[in-house]
């Protein structure tokens, strides 16, 4: 419900501009997690989204917490439920998502993105990311407007 986009070499916040060649699985088949260590502190989640070959990904930020409430309550401590995914980091910590999940396929398994049974009426707000130093201006974070879980108010 709050992501951001990640192009390629010509986005300079990409891993493809300033990492190039690093990050073999940011290159690769869409539907996979690409999952990394930011400065050091905490796991980013990223769904790979291009065909092989083709640089591109889009940063899970923030998430509705729907299932599993007790057992990210025990990952994150005692958070309000809108904050326990609020945030790349906190999302990766309410989840239990570590390196060890790069490369895994989102289509099935324990770590799968879905489509929601049936519409739900919202408005999808754009803006820039958040967070990062580079290519700050692109409009490429998404997110459900109003949403009280969304990260960056």
């Amino acid at each position: 419900m709050e992501t951001e986009a990640y192009l390629g070499p010509e986005d300079g916040a990409s891993h493809a501009a300033f990492r190039p060649g690093s990050h073999a699985l940011f290159y690769g088949t869409g539907g996979h997690a690409y999952v990394f260590l930011n400065y050091g502190v905490h796991h980013c989640l990223n769904a790979i989204t291009g065909p092989a070959g083709e640089p591109g990904c889009v940063l899970l930020r923030a998430l509705e917490p729907m299932e599993g409430l007790a057992a990210m309550r025990r990952r994150r401590g005692a958070v309000a439920t809108v904050r326990l995914a609020s945030g790349p980091g906190n999302l990766t910590r309410a989840l239990r998502v570590t390196a060890r999940d790069n490369g895994t396929d989102l289509t099935r398994g324990a770590l799968v993105i879905f489509a929601a049974d049936g519409p739900r009426a919202f408005r999808i707000a754009c803006g820039p990311r958040i967070g990062i130093t580079r290519s700050t201006a692109l409009p490429l974070r998404f997110w459900i407007a109003g949403h009280p879980c969304v990260s960056g108010r």
